[in-house]
């Protein structure tokens, strides 16, 4: 056990983001309640996973989402999901954060070429709460390029 504990200590960051689960979009393809699904699906209840909802799959993440929507949203919450939307829908009024449900997540994209907002070596913005985000390379870099 001792060894064990030693081992997970030892390990690489990456390594240990494996263990997390992956980003599950409703957007062109999915809708909510799908993407949710396969979220749930794939995803052991405890690991967390992401789940972006874009426009108008986001009204699924406010006070106006139907039942059945609202229904996948709590159960994608129960099971450890993160509920995410881009911060450029809401900056483009194509969302309105005061209707969202509480711990929805406003997500950036990468900023503009030349620009120092993420500071050069970095992943994150330094004002995010990465607690919130993938640590898993790909899908930050997939939902950054979404939310682009």
């Amino acid at each position: 056990l001792g060894a064990m504990a030693l081992l997970a200590c030892a390990l690489p960051r990456t390594a240990l983001a494996q263990a997390e689960g992956g980003l599950y979009i409703a957007g062109y393809r999915f809708n909510f309640e799908r993407a949710a699904g396969q979220g749930l699906e794939r995803n052991p209840a405890g690991q967390r996973f992401f789940v972006l909802a874009l426009p108008p799959n986001t009204v699924a993440l406010t006070k106006a989402a139907t039942p059945s929507a609202a229904a996948a949203r709590e159960r994608v919450v129960a099971a450890g999901g993160l509920l995410l939307v881009c911060q450029r829908d809401i900056d483009n009024r194509k969302v309105d954060a005061a209707t969202l449900v509480p711990g929805v997540v406003a997500v950036r994209g990468f900023p503009p070429r030349g620009s120092d907002a993420i500071p050069r070596g970095e992943r994150y913005y330094p004002d995010e709460d990465r607690n919130v985000l993938p640590q898993d390379n790909r899908s930050l870099k997939r939902l950054r390029k979404t939310c682009s």
